[in-house]
């Protein structure tokens, strides 16, 4: 692979670290007003739902790592 291209696929790099910062941050954010929610709500359909979104912030993080992971193997 020539240096642009490993060039290119590092600024690649850099902007899935930004949104993968940004996807933690979100996810973090859903799980603590999920946890801030009372226990009872928790278990109702809105916290369910809270839940499960934090869950999703949480599989699209890994698997924004996972592509850096692939990216970086394929530069090296």
């Amino acid at each position: 692979m020539n240096a642009q291209r490993r060039k290119s696929i590092q600024e690649v790099i850099d902007q899935l670290r930004d949104l993968m910062d940004t996807v933690e941050m979100l996810r973090d954010e859903e799980q603590e007003a999920y946890d801030n929610l009372p226990e009872n709500l928790q278990y109702s359909e809105r916290g369910e739902a809270m839940s499960e979104s934090a869950d999703n912030l949480d599989s699209a993080y890994s698997s924004i790592d996972e592509l850096i992971g692939y990216l970086d193997a394929a530069i090296e």
